[in-house]
C-alpha cells in the first residue's frame, strides 16, 4: 500500500513538469487498466507504430494489436528479411499512433532513450502524429544524470541480453563505451515536446520492462 501511494504522488510530480514541457499524461495503478486505455485509443482503419519495447510486451499490448485485422501494425518482426524489416521501421514514421516505453524519466518530466538504429528515437522526435511512452514506475529517476545512469548500466545490459548481443555490458552489467556489439548508438534527451499535446506519457504503478 505505501510503495502505491509514494508512486501515486511521484507520478502527480512527474507529470506536472511534462505538462510544462508541452507533454500530457496519465497515471494508472495497474498495467491492466493502462492496456485497456491504450487500445481504447486504436481506431478502425489506424496505422500503428510499435517502438521495440518490454514494457508493451508484458502487458499484453503488442499481441492484441498485432492480432487485430482493422489495423495496419508496424514493429519488429522475426518473419521477414532485413530488408523488409527496415521498411516496416519507415512506414512506422507515417503511423497515425506510435507506441513505446523509455530508458529513464525524470523526476523533472523529461526523457532519455538510447536506441541502436534509432527508428524509435526518430518516432519519437518526428513522424507518427501521436506519441505514447508507456513506463512502468521503476524508470522514474531522479534527475537527468541518474536517468542517463539507469539507461547506459539497467536498461541497455538487460536489452542486449533481450536480444541476445554479446555486448560487455550484457556479462558485466555495466556499461563500457563498447564500439563494435553496442546497442547505444543514439542518445536522445527530450526536455520539451515540439509539438505541444503530441507526446503523452503514460505511467503505470508496477515495475515493467527494463
Amino acid at each position: 500500500m505505501q510503495q502505491r501511494i509514494f508512486w501515486r504522488n511521484q507520478a502527480a510530480t512527474v507529470l506536472k513538469n511534462a505538462a510544462r514541457r508541452g507533454m500530457d499524461g496519465q497515471y494508472f495503478e495497474t498495467k491492466e487498466e493502462a492496456a485497456s486505455y491504450l487500445l481504447g485509443l486504436v481506431c478502425p482503419g489506424m496505422k500503428v507504430g510499435i517502438g521495440g519495447t518490454q514494457t508493451l510486451e508484458e502487458m499484453g499490448v503488442k499481441k492484441a494489436l498485432s492480432e487485430r485485422t482493422d489495423i495496419q501494425v508496424y514493429m519488429s518482426r522475426h518473419d521477414v528479411t532485413p530488408q523488409q524489416q527496415e521498411e516496416i521501421y519507415r512506414e512506422s514514421l507515417l503511423s497515425d499512433l506510435y507506441l513505446m516505453s523509455s530508458n529513464a524519466i525524470t523526476l523533472d518530466g523529461e526523457l532519455f532513450n538510447i536506441d541502436g538504429r534509432g527508428n524509435r528515437m526518430a518516432a519519437l522526435c518526428y513522424g507518427p502524429k501521436q506519441v505514447y511512452v508507456v513506463a512502468g514506475m521503476n524508470k522514474i529517476t531522479a534527475d537527468l544524470q541518474s536517468a542517463v545512469k539507469r539507461a547506459r548500466n539497467t536498461a541497455s545490459p538487460a536489452n542486449c541480453n533481450r536480444l541476445d548481443i554479446p555486448s560487455p555490458c550484457s556479462k558485466t552489467g555495466r556499461c563500457s563505451n563498447c564500439m563494435n556489439t553496442t546497442i547505444c548508438s543514439q542518445f536522445v534527451y527530450t526536455r520539451h515536446s515540439g509539438t505541444p499535446g503530441r507526446i503523452h506519457l503514460i505511467l503505470v504503478g508496477e515495475e515493467l520492462g527494463y
